[in-house]
């Protein structure tokens, strides 16, 4: 799953939304680099991530692609799901999409230290309001390009997202099947993490 998504499942509160976006960022073994809510939003990030990758419907959802795209498929579909997410927002929130984004972008902006590359994005990532955006799919296209360039063969993702719009309907529905279960994945760890 992309930003959106795991910021989206990580909950509410400051530590928790910083943690959901830290994930991406911070590597390796944590050993109380950061305060505990911060460090608990990272792990179930990880387990989000986990779950994600050997997720049968995700699977299904890679294996749709061209045989040479397949390498690229789980940034695509990571990325679609995003867009899924944002485009349906209200079937799996009841916040609406701006206020939550708007949220965030203020948590960012309040926290005085960011790991890593997540200090240089995230005032671009408010500035053109990233999490909202993924809602048209016009985006993707940009998102995408913007993806490629940190690749160390950008060419992968060329044409990625007319690949997603040729499979936009199999892999939406991809999506409404997984994220349901995703959500109650969620919903048990939190709760077995709370009981550890």
């Amino acid at each position: 799953m992309n930003y959106l998504a795991h910021l989206h499942l990580g909950g509410t509160q400051p530590g928790e939304l910083l943690g959901s976006l830290y994930g991406d960022f911070v590597k390796g073994p944590l050993q109380g680099r950061w305060p505990a809510d911060i460090e608990a939003g990272i792990r179930l990030h990880r387990q989000i991530d986990a779950y994600t990758d050997s997720h049968p419907l995700v699977l299904q959802a890679k294996q749709r692609f061209a045989r040479d795209r397949r390498r690229y498929a789980g940034i695509l579909v990571d990325l679609f799901f995003d867009h899924c997410l944002a485009a349906h927002w209200h079937d799996y929130a009841d916040e609406p999409l701006p206020r939550f984004t708007a949220r965030v972008y203020q948590v960012l902006e309040a926290q005085a230290e960011l790991p890593g590359t997540l200090a240089m994005i995230a005032p671009r990532m408010a500035a053109q309001d990233w999490l909202g955006s993924y809602r048209e799919f016009g985006v993707m296209e940009r998102v995408v390009g913007n993806m490629s360039r940190r690749l160390s063969r950008p060419e992968g993702l060329a044409g990625g997202a007319v690949d997603l719009e040729q499979l936009y309907e199999p892999l939406q529905a991809d999506f409404r099947a997984f994220y349901p279960e995703l959500i109650a994945f969620v919903a048990g760890a939190k709760r077995d993490n709370q009981l550890s």
